[in-house]
């Protein structure tokens, strides 16, 4: 009993130095094997939670442990095969433990949150504060060859707003990090400029923003406000397409702040040209600074960004494991990050340390493979994909449609799916640009290849029968 009160006592220091969900998530159980004179060792339910309890709390638990005992020297974890037999007496379940220490530590978080909102109210308020978040930064911003010199413009102009590089537009596909991009500079400026009115909004907000000011006829008040910032911020305004109303104030707005030379920074899906829908006036006034593009990672770019989303979730993932989902899921960074959320979430659910073999079964089961690691492999009746021709034939014949209805322009759901899936294919396995795509299937525009190409993206993270389809549909052609 006494290794028990002893490493109670120590568990009690670490509250008070690690942050609650770190805590919760890393020290599910933890027993005292043996407590010596210099020497502590603890056991852990796996050797996952060891590694990670090695990297990442080793100092902070010797210095709880010298609290406790100060002669201690070093710390040792193991997999302690007994953690869960109850009739071990120097186990801890820390987060039943949790909940009553928590009770004697309140006191003290309160008076150190108390001083913290002193201090934050002594800054600068601002109203798109609550969009933003806080860990977007530059430093923080994996850079590869794709969105090289996005990055370095970002950063010219977080350097001197409103001096080089006005407006910055920065264009890309769903994904591909321009709001991380977008809210980084607003936090660089927000903080070396404190005496500056950054503004951060999106499209939508804008939208909603001036239609609510028409409703009140207070529209003056929102010119007002918007001549007063220094340096705004505007996100995915391919969405003020058809909003002839607002792009017209945004028009206004725009030239107020260029004239006056506040920075302007911006961001769409496309080039300025291809927006279409927007007014050509505006349109220009895009494409007076700079233009800068951010395309696909490459493997090695996919491969630092996963790291770093793991590091910052302070997830330990093994380098095999990193390089299987960085060479399948290969179209943008927000399908990296979730990959990497459901492992976390399955980690945490059931602690069973993630290996390459459950891995590849994950991503087959997401549609990211068709490679199931360590299962014999079938020989598949495919097809040498030669031109967009061989997809559709492949897809007509799947559903048992003519390939004209494939093509045309019936909306009934019997056409509507294979037509999505034929545009989705083209995209994502054949990287045929949304241009090319509308201009096989009727001459349809880019906005409405993206929007299919979208809905079916939806459709198969829910539909399980649709992703089915899809799958054997990619077997068949051998994608």
């Amino acid at each position: 009993m006494e290794k028990h009160y002893k490493l109670k006592n120590i568990i009690s220091n670490l509250i008070q130095d690690i942050k609650k969900q770190d805590f919760l998530v890393y020290f599910r159980k933890v027993s005292a094997v043996e407590i010596t004179d210099s020497k502590l060792i603890l056991g852990v339910v796996s050797n996952f939670m060891k590694d990670n309890l090695q990297a990442k709390f080793y100092d902070s638990i010797l210095s709880a442990a010298k609290k406790e005992l100060d002669t201690i020297t070093s710390i040792e974890f193991i997999v302690d095969k007994e953690i869960d037999n109850p009739s071990n007496t120097s186990v801890i379940d820390c987060t039943e433990y949790y909940k009553t220490a928590s009770k004697t530590t309140k006191k003290s978080k309160v008076s150190s949150v108390s001083s913290l909102s002193i201090s934050a109210a002594n800054r600068k308020t601002n109203s798109s504060r609550n969009l933003i978040n806080e860990r977007y930064n530059l430093k923080g911003y994996v850079v590869g060859a794709d969105n090289q010199l996005a990055f370095s413009a970002t950063e010219a102009v977080c350097k001197n707003p409103g001096k080089s590089y006005n407006p910055l537009y920065i264009y890309g596909e769903v994904g591909l990090g321009k709001t991380h991009l977008l809210q980084a500079a607003w936090n660089e400026i927000y903080n070396k400029f404190k005496d500056k009115n950054i503004f951060y909004t999106t499209a939508d907000k804008f939208i909603t923003e001036y239609v609510a000011s028409v409703k009140k006829r207070s529209v003056e008040k929102l010119r007002l406000k918007y001549r007063e910032i220094d340096v705004l911020i505007i996100d995915d305004v391919q969405f003020l397409a058809k909003k002839e109303q607002t792009q017209n104030e945004l028009y206004n707005i725009f030239n107020l702040l260029y004239e006056q030379n506040k920075q302007i920074i911006i961001s769409g899906d496309r080039a300025p040209k291809e927006l279409t829908e927007l007014e050509p006036r505006l349109r220009s006034r895009f494409e007076w600074g700079i233009t800068v593009d951010i395309g696909t990672p490459d493997f090695e770019t996919r491969l630092a960004i996963l790291q770093e989303k793991a590091r910052e979730r302070e997830f330990m993932i093994q380098q095999d494991i990193a390089e299987f989902i960085a060479a399948n899921v290969n179209q943008n960074v927000r399908e990296l990050e979730w990959v990497l959320n459901q492992l976390i979430a399955e980690y945490e659910l059931t602690w069973v340390t993630p290996s390459l073999v459950r891995v590849s079964a994950q991503l087959k089961k997401l549609s990211f493979t068709t490679d199931l690691l360590g299962a014999p492999k079938q020989p598949l009746k495919t097809t040498t994909i030669k031109s967009y021709e061989d997809i559709l034939d492949c897809v007509s014949a799947h559903f048992g449609i003519e390939k004209e209805g494939i093509l045309g322009e019936n909306r009934k759901k019997e056409f509507m799916i294979p037509r999505q899936v034929s545009m989705y294919l083209l995209k994502t396995k054949m990287h045929y640009t949304y241009e090319r795509i509308g201009n096989i299937f009727s001459g349809r525009n880019h906005a409405a290849v993206l929007y299919s190409c979208k809905k079916l993206d939806r459709l198969i993270k829910t539909d399980k029968t649709l992703l089915h389809e899809l799958n054997v549909i990619r077997e068949v052609i051998g994608l």
